[in-house]
């Protein structure tokens, strides 16, 4: 996935790069038929490195693991399969967990301690280990510096591979991710690994990482439904040396919320890509619970994706936030910057036109409160039968 989107002065790369140091390689070891299915990222050298994980009460087994692991703040590689999330699969699958890390650090020629371990899949089925730790077997000499591969080899229901890039003072940042359902992260993404040669410590990259994910990853949502393999993880190498801390704050929130974005436009059976934008709210902390009621609504996601006029829901998805400061005659709303709302009563427009806006590949949907100087944004996608159709046979297929 490319992107052509400013970033100050900086572009995202037309094609995405790794940075100094960092390659990857990615081949199918039999947990799907034919597509790629294991994937390992390998720095040169041991970066610094820091990670968020899922919030839910079920994690998976390379989330027991990966907390541990990351207490270290040093990672060598990353080692991550897909088809199979290896979750609920109690201390069995903690035990396939290390033994993953294991088989990736004797290929990197490092310990396991300083390899991080993904799973992303099915739940509750038990991981093809043997396939894993024998497939592992010669992948370092395929490590390449395209992050494409890497990206394809951690797809599940993804339509396409996920990565971009950008440079930063002598520095480069490269995301690659994966996720298109069970989407709505508290403290990580799907799977969203962030590579840099910059030079950070882990305290600074942990500091600078939990700021990034709050604006975006945290702001996504494409089902309301929180994954039990959530992870995101940068690693820093130093191979460029220093950079401006600033500049490199801007860089890494911009990118996490261009990758949100991707993200949330390849959501499972999306069609368009909604962007909520709160403003106006007591505080912060309401504007963000505001943002996300709009975009979790299914009433608003199937407005969205049948181009229909039905504005009312916007007010509807507003007034169900009842621990939040709501005055109707200070609301206004807009869609894609045409009015639609405006002292809580709904105007009187052109439903040809709004049903225009609506159809759009991206709907911006604003909403001013009027009661604080509060905002948020919130990202998420439209809601199709091509989501009942991937969600209902999942396990099966």
């Amino acid at each position: 996935m490319t992107s052509s989107a400013s970033l100050g002065s900086a572009e995202f790369h037309t094609v995405p790069v790794f940075p100094r140091g960092f390659r990857c390689a990615s081949r199918n070891v039999g947990l799907k038929p034919t597509a790629r299915d294991l994937t390992l990222f390998a720095s040169d050298i041991v970066a610094n490195a820091a990670a968020v994980f899922t919030r839910n009460h079920f994690p998976g087994a390379p989330i027991i693991l990966g907390r541990e692991t990351i207490r270290g703040g040093r990672l060598r590689g990353i080692i991550a399969n897909s088809k199979v999330s290896n979750v609920a699969t109690g201390t069995r699958g903690v035990e396939n967990a290390r033994r993953m890390a294991a088989a990736a650090a004797a290929e990197l020629g490092t310990t396991p301690g300083e390899v991080l371990v993904s799973s992303t899949g099915v739940i509750g089925v038990p991981l093809p280990i043997e396939k894993i730790e024998a497939g592992v077997v010669g992948m370092s000499a395929e490590l390449q510096g395209d992050p494409m591969v890497g990206a394809e080899g951690i797809m599940t229901t993804d339509t396409h591979p996920k990565a971009l890039s950008i440079s930063v003072g002598s520095a480069t940042i490269t995301w690659v991710a994966k996720g298109s359902g069970m989407i709505e992260p508290n403290m990580a993404t799907m799977l969203s690994y962030i590579f840099t040669d910059a030079a950070f410590d882990a305290a600074t990259l942990d500091r600078l990482l939990r700021t990034a994910v709050k604006g975006s990853f945290n702001a996504l949502s494409v089902d309301t439904d929180t994954s039990t393999s959530d992870t995101c993880v940068i690693l820093a190498n130093g191979l460029a040396g220093s950079v401006d801390e600033a500049q490199f704050a801007e860089a890494l929130r911009r990118g996490c919320v261009r990758m949100t974005e991707i993200l949330a436009r390849d959501g499972e059976g999306a069609t368009r890509l909604i962007r909520v934008s709160v403003t106006g709210a007591l505080n912060d902390t309401e504007a963000h619970v505001v943002a996300k009621s709009i975009v979790n609504s299914p009433l608003i996601k199937t407005m969205v994706h049948g181009a229909d006029p039905n504005v009312g829901r916007l007010l509807m998805a507003v007034g169900k936030c009842f621990d939040c400061t709501i005055t109707p005659a200070s609301t206004s709303a807009s869609i894609n910057g045409f009015p639609v709302v405006a002292g809580g009563e709904r105007l009187t427009f052109d439903d040809a036109v709004v049903r225009e806006t609506l159809s759009r590949d991206v709907v911006d949907l604003e909403v001013e409160l009027g009661v604080g100087s509060g905002m948020a944004r919130a990202f998420g996608c439209d809601l199709t039968k091509g989501y009942v159709d991937e969600n209902a046979a999942y396990y099966s297929s």
